[in-house]
């Protein structure tokens, strides 16, 4: 690399071929320099150059973001593997390249483009401005755009590209993950999630149109074009149109005595569960003033997932109290989740878990479908769906009252695509969830709603209220009918995907090659199933049931004691993740001994199959 006489890089070398002595790295800062124009984030490259940093260039530089439970989703700033002008630009071409081969009618039917709050001005990075871009690679094509005038809940997109009959759509958002991230989601035409093989697929194409095309930087298109329309007011009416389906109480509703807050979290909630609310026929529920409104720095939280319980929900809890209100809900910044908090008699609160949520959910669905069903309506014809990590409860529910329940992979894309083709065989979806809060009552739109799912726990609320019982109580009832399930959800940090690995590696290869651990400490194992590798000894054939997924670690252990506990990494975040659930007869109903089992399973479990101090592990701390 040329440099001057005092060792820095002579200014030309910006403008030159590059000498690091990586031909790989050389040439992707000559691609990087040449194709980005958005100053701040070359700016970030050429001062790495500048100072000689070659393994932060490599590593900015020399991989490329992957799909993985929540599409693409990755820091904001610098580099081939961040989320930023060029990779959004170039994502985009590759989802042009590869939608132009599938559909035939792309140039008719349009492309829907939605976006949160979020933003760095360190790098001029907002999911706005990666929107019009998104846009813009698309108008530049003479591709009709739906593109949303200001920032919608996650679950708009999907139920937009379902209600215009879009080929795609793609939400810019990091739902609730820390500040610096964000993320590039993608819907098909059926409004779920992309799956494989579409998302390699994708990738393929993205590789293959890297150099951006002239009129993929042009962003003014998205005020000039005639072909972008905005579907704000439209969508919003049909969104909320659509919800009375899943209201059953609207008078009941508008003469309850109870009291709600809800908190955004910062982000784009406030004003369409305040709306959602209207729809059932609620006074307005009471906003957490300091966190309405959209703050890319969610500077009231320590990180904006509402999922973390008592420690985030602070300002909302003490507003409650203020306010005498015994209800908390809280949407995360996309509103695509849901986390709820009930004051109890002796002035705690209880923060439901997504699992406890989902009880409450299953039961009141499936009431309210018993009571409002036709005539010829079929229980045999209902189901409900949870992710493989999520509780069992559903599974419970429903073997007691007739109704399917199915399982999925991890990941809402997943029961998106399932509850289609349900829904097009004719069959009825009431409720589906995945354990992290995501909730989705009928199936108006095919991924989990914060905003639909806060007004249903409003309307369960108000009529529990009128026979005076709480959440918490019902909750009891649902557990004492069908059987205790009780549950706990955590994780370990971990930023070497090597360790990773290896953990996982020595479960396939426990005490000899090839085998799964039989104990866990003391506890017996009664069947391993691996996912990852599409092993599973409870079926005869020895295959797992649920399709492979080679690109993430999972393995799930169902002991002789009735606990069932999964292992696996996250797909958006350096988490090792660790569910355990203690399955229970409606007959056992010590709950204290219960929880004890689950406790030293779960003891068991971190010591002996995780080893967290011997491979560096750092707990979840909040």
């Amino acid at each position: 690399m040329a440099e001057n006489a005092e060792g820095d890089l002579n200014s030309n070398v910006l403008h030159a071929p590059y000498h690091t002595g990586d031909p790989q790295l050389d040439t992707a800062i000559g691609q990087w320099l040449r194709w980005d124009k958005n100053p701040k984030t070359k700016e970030q490259i050429e001062n790495l150059l500048r100072n000689g940093m070659n393994k932060e260039l490599r590593d900015r530089l020399c991989c490329r973001m992957t799909f993985g439970t929540a599409g693409l989703r990755s820091a904001m700033g610098a580099g081939f593997c961040y989320i930023n002008d060029l990779t959004v630009i170039q994502s985009t071409q590759g989802m042009y390249k590869y939608l132009e081969r599938c559909f035939s009618d792309f140039k008719q039917r349009g492309f829907v483009v939605g976006y949160d709050t979020r933003g760095q001005v360190t790098s001029s990075c907002s999911s706005q401005r990666l929107a019009k871009l998104t846009a813009a690679v698309l108008l530049a094509k003479d591709i009709p755009v739906y593109l949303f005038s200001r920032y919608v809940p996650t679950p708009f997109v999907p139920y937009a590209v379902q209600e215009l009959k879009a080929v795609a759509g793609v939400m810019i958002t990091a739902s609730h993950n820390r500040k610096e991230d964000n993320g590039y989601k993608v819907y098909w035409e059926n409004g779920a999630q992309i799956t494989s093989p579409h998302d390699k697929e994708i990738l393929k194409c993205i590789e293959e149109c890297v150099e951006p095309w002239n009129g993929s930087w042009n962003d003014n298109l998205v005020d000039t074009s005639p072909l972008k329309r905005d579907p704000l007011q439209d969508i919003c009416r049909r969104y909320m149109e659509d919800l009375q389906k899943i209201c059953f109480h609207r008078e009941l509703n508008s003469k309850t005595t109870l009291k709600f807050i809800h908190t955004s979290f910062h982000g784009v909630g406030h004003d369409y569960v305040q709306l959602a609310f209207q729809v059932f026929g609620f006074k307005p529920p009471i906003p957490v003033p300091e966190q309405k409104d959209p703050d890319p720095d969610f500077s009231t939280v320590k990180c904006p997932n509402p999922e973390e319980g008592e420690s985030v929900l602070e300002l909302s809890l003490r507003l409650a109290e203020k306010e005498s209100a015994r209800i908390v809900l809280a949407t995360d910044p996309d509103a695509d989740r849901l986390a709820v908090a009930e004051l109890q008699e002796n002035g705690d609160w209880k923060v439901f878990t997504g699992n406890e949520l989902a009880a409450l959910f299953g039961w009141w669905m499936f009431d309210c479908w018993k009571k409002n069903k036709s005539k010829n309506a079929d229980v045999k014809d209902v189901y409900m769906l949870a992710t493989t990590v999520s509780s069992k409860i559903l599974k419970a529910i429903a073997l007691k009252e007739g109704f399917h329940f199915e399982e999925t992979l991890p990941g809402f894309k997943w029961i998106g695509s399932r509850i289609k083709d349900l829904l097009e065989n004719g069959k009825e979806v009431l409720f589906s969830f995945e354990e992290s809060i995501g909730f989705l009552c009928g199936t108006s739109v095919l991924d989990k709603d914060g905003v639909s799912a806060a007004a249903v726990v409003a309307e369960m609320a108000s009529y529990l209220e009128t026979m005076d019982i709480t959440l918490k109580q019902q909750l009891i009832k649902v557990y004492e009918k069908y059987g205790y399930h009780i549950s706990k959800t955590s994780y370990f940090l971990c930023y070497d995907p090597t360790t990773i690995k290896s953990i996982f590696e020595r479960l396939r290869n426990f005490n000899s090659p090839k085998e799964y651990p039989k104990f866990c400490g003391t506890f017996p194992i009664l069947h391993v199933r691996d996912v990852t590798t599409g092993y599973d000894s409870s079926q005869p054939n020895k295959k797992s049931v649920l399709p492979m997924s080679k690109n993430s670690q999972m393995i799930t252990f169902t002991f002789q004691n009735g606990c069932v506990a999964t292992l696996r990494t996250s797909g958006t975040e350096p988490k090792i993740k660790y569910y355990a659930e203690m399955c229970a007869s409606p007959e056992q109903s010590d709950t204290a001994l219960l929880e004890e089992e689950l406790k030293k399973l779960i003891d068991a479990l971190i010591e002996h199959f995780l080893e967290p101090s011997k491979n560096g592990l750092t707990w979840r701390s909040v």
